[in-house]
């Protein structure tokens, strides 16, 4: 059966613009449990960002929860329900981001609708957003939490709780934010790379200098604390993870959601083949990023997985440091991810082979972009 979830999601400024947080909460739709509680500051905005800004934290701790799942998404904000169901448009640049941010995430869960609720039904996460704006942020998972069992439990806002049910304790305390580093490597050099040919699912191994080029990268992270290594396992990816994994005395875990676009007929060909080969496939799938690759797939078709690969690493791996040995479309999208915006920015990056990248990413939900195509390592 497919689960049913619930998002309570609001914002708030105190000044409209002046310091603004959100708060976004999910419940299971049936019980009415809360499964996860989010609050965080947003810095000086207005009450509509600070609205989406809850709306975007919702979304990612019920994709975090189960990524098949049919969500119902309920706020007071008339404005983000009507922008969000597609009948007004989103005018403000900070707003047209985060609305991109919330359409990347929506696409990932089952499905997603929208319903405006006055105020007065969206308490809790009210409550949330304040708590936010005074400093006190929030990350709460109800697997995390310690939990009682009650003989007779109250109906909540959001629907009533069986009796004999498990219901979270509530916290005195936010839980302690714990930051995971993740250093992106880009595989070194094959055959391919020094005529920039389409490169995906093939099974082409390092060059020479593809070789010089990773133990170079082995040097240089001896210098940054990594503690796992994680590679895509395709060849290029596996030789450079191996190179560097072994100068550190660390094993390579593998995962298949970190391999490279399928690049379909595209493959092995340069720009100007694939363009005089597939006039219209090859414009339109450089054009959208929701066009797969003739015969292959899409970048958001690799956004997706690699959103899978990156709550992996985050939760099996939290507050370690993590090499994560991929690809140019994977490495940008964590790169995206990172920052916020569309898949539509792999297009506006540009990785050398063997380059770093690192991204720092909070429990609190906060992430930040550190370093990017750096290839320090290889002059």
């Amino acid at each position: 059966m497919t689960r049913r979830l619930v998002i309570e999601a609001d914002g708030g400024s105190r000044g409209n613009p002046g310091p603004a947080g959100y708060g976004a909460l999910v419940r299971d739709a049936d019980s009415g449990r809360v499964l996860a509680e989010r609050a965080a500051s947003v810095g000086r905005a207005t009450n509509n960002v600070a609205e989406y800004g809850g709306l975007v934290a919702g979304l990612q701790a019920a994709l975090d929860l189960d990524p098949t799942a049919e969500v119902e998404v309920r706020m007071d904000s008339k404005l983000v329900v009507e922008q969000m169901s597609g009948r007004w448009k989103v005018k403000h640049p900070d707003m047209q981001q985060l609305a991109l941010q919330a359409q990347k995430l929506a696409r990932q869960l089952g499905s997603v609708r929208y319903t405006w609720v006055p105020r007065a039904q969206n308490g809790a996460a009210d409550a949330l957003a304040n708590s936010a704006m005074d400093g006190r942020p929030v990350h709460r998972d109800a697997a995390a939490e310690p939990v009682v069992l009650e003989d007779d439990v109250q109906p909540t806002a959001g629907g009533p709780v069986p009796r004999r049910s498990c219901v979270v304790q509530p916290a005195g305390e936010p839980a302690a934010v714990v930051t995971t580093v993740t250093h992106l490597l880009r595989h070194g050099q094959t055959e391919h790379t020094p005529e920039r040919r389409f490169s995906g699912r093939n099974d082409l191994p390092l060059s020479r200098t593809g070789r010089a080029e990773a133990e170079a990268a082995a040097v240089r992270a001896k210098e940054l604390g990594i503690e796992v290594v994680v590679a895509s396992p395709l060849r290029r990816t596996r030789e450079t993870a191996e190179i560097v994994a072994g100068a550190l005395g660390l094993p390579v875990r593998f995962d298949e959601d970190l391999v490279e676009l399928d690049f379909g007929r595209l493959e092995g060909l340069t720009f100007d083949e694939a363009a005089a080969k597939h006039p219209l496939a090859a414009r339109r799938f450089g054009a959208d990023v929701t066009v797969a690759a003739p015969g292959g797939e899409s970048v958001a078709d690799v956004s997706a997985r690699v959103a899978r690969a990156r709550r992996r690493i985050l939760s099996e791996h939290a507050g370690r440091t993590v090499l994560v040995v991929s690809h140019v479309t994977p490495i940008k999208l964590m790169l995206a991810a990172g920052m916020g915006v569309g898949d539509e920015v792999v297009h506006r990056v540009f990785l050398e082979a063997a380059s770093l990248c690192t991204v720092t990413w909070s429990s609190d939900g906060r992430s930040s972009v550190r370093l990017v195509n750096d290839t320090a390592h290889l002059r």
